[in-house]
């Protein structure tokens, strides 16, 4: 079982919700749990690849604070995310439960707004938890406020675990009715660019149709390539190489017809390509061969690999994905 937990807040010391979320991270690890913390402020500037992780869960937490008005803008973002960019068959299936503690008013509103946009979203939604804490040292040394953590989590374990059943919400007949296309062949612009282009259907359309194309007009190219060389896309990578100086890191790409894994080394100005077994890297992707000729051709880029979904997988650092396609600058026709 996978539980992904995004905490909107900012992380600052005093926010009483950080211990929450802690203590449940704890308990449903002790239950064999594989845990992943999304600490929102983190990915500021990426928020919108996060919506690409939700897939991955079986249940999810949304924690946040309550700010001047309402909940933080980190969180709202996410979830604005979500209702682009994120699968709605595959949010149909996940559990989401709410977590929100505030040392200010609003907190119940707050759940309820999580609520709301998760069940929009398509999501199920299990009862969570909202309360007001002056003291956040509270949360780690009174045992009743330890208690109702530790049996949240457990609930959040039974739920998922069981499937447990909920009482269908008027808000999926709005999704289905009015909800947004996603516009998953899009790159990742900043979020008011991602509003144009998302609300012109006609576009949309368009850029399905051309990867498309090009996907025929590649798949007889591919198949009669030797899909086991060692070589290839080494020389291409290493002529798009522009380096910068706030990109370093390891990026491994797997490529599932191939044996060995392309691990790409950039270090400041040097670069290292090769194929080899890795056991990891700053960025681990994998993806079919098709994509990555799209990639080193110019006709896509990593970021627009992974946000269209064309890319199977990507583990790692996601403020780096961004990195990989500035130091490498392939000709787009």
């Amino acid at each position: 079982m996978v539980i992904n937990i995004y905490y909107g807040g900012r992380g600052v010391i005093d926010d009483p919700t950080k211990p929450v979320i802690e203590r449940m991270q704890k308990v449903l690890e002790e239950l064999r749990v594989s845990v992943v913390l999304y600490n929102l402020y983190e990915y500021k500037n990426t928020i919108p690849t996060l919506s690409q992780t939700v897939k991955d869960a079986d249940g999810i937490i949304l924690a946040s604070t309550v700010e001047w008005f309402g909940m933080g803008g980190y969180m709202l973002q996410f979830l604005d995310a979500c209702w682009q960019f994120g699968d709605k068959s595959r949010i149909s299936e996940i559990y989401m439960m709410p977590v929100v503690i505030a040392k200010t008013y609003g907190e119940r509103q707050v759940m309820a707004d999580l609520s709301n946009a998760w069940e929009t979203l398509g999501g199920r939604v299990l009862t969570g938890l909202s309360g007001y804490i002056d003291n956040p040292l509270d949360l780690e040394v009174n045992p009743d406020y330890i208690a109702i953590v530790e049996t949240l989590a457990e609930k959040l374990y039974r739920g998922v675990n069981q499937r447990e059943k909920v009482f269908p919400s008027s808000k999926k007949a709005l999704t289905e009715r009015v909800g947004t296309p996603n516009p998953l062949d899009l790159s990742v612009p900043e979020a008011e660019q991602l509003s144009k282009y998302v609300s012109d259907e006609n576009y949309v359309k368009t850029q399905k149709e051309d990867i498309q194309e090009l996907a025929v007009h590649f798949k007889g190219m591919l198949m009669s390539e030797d899909a086991g060389s060692e070589e290839e896309y080494i020389d291409e990578i290493r002529k798009a190489f522009k380096p910068s100086p706030d990109v370093s890191g390891t990026f491994v790409v797997k490529i599932d017809e191939k044996k060995n894994d392309l691990i790409i080394e950039v270090s400041g100005p040097k670069i290292d390509v090769r194929y080899d077994k890795s056991s990891g890297g700053d960025i681990v992707m994998s993806m079919k061969r098709n994509v990555m000729e799209d990639i080193v051709s110019g006709r896509m880029s990593f970021q627009r690999a992974f946000m269209s979904g064309a890319m199977d997988s990507m583990k790692g650092d996601f403020s780096l994905l961004a990195g990989i396609d500035k130091v490498l600058s392939f000709a787009h026709d």
